[in-house]
């Protein structure tokens, strides 16, 4: 069974007054989500999972915290065009 983990800190109040309880966690989730995705210690699936959202909303979401929905080093990038370009021709032929 998940664990789950509360997670307290302060705000200034000049922070915490312009908040209301129930956008700051989700805030916190979603910025949370968003790091743990960023640091590949959740995949998408498990991120839009947690967020209870679908991967259509997970992708804007991704874009707006400026994380990579594809994240490939420029190596394992050319490799997928070679696989891609492969199977096009085995296709067309």
């Amino acid at each position: 069974m998940p664990r789950q983990v509360d997670v307290r800190f302060e705000l200034p109040d000049e922070v915490a007054s312009n908040l209301r309880d129930e956008d700051l966690t989700a805030k916190v989730k979603e910025a949370f989500t968003m790091e743990l995705l960023r640091e590949h210690t959740i995949s998408q699936g498990k991120a839009a999972e947690l967020l209870g959202i679908d991967r259509h909303a997970l992708f804007d979401l991704m874009a707006k915290y400026q994380v990579p929905v594809v994240d490939m080093t420029p190596e394992e990038l050319e490799q997928e065009f070679q696989r891609a370009d492969a199977l096009f021709r085995e296709k067309r032929s």
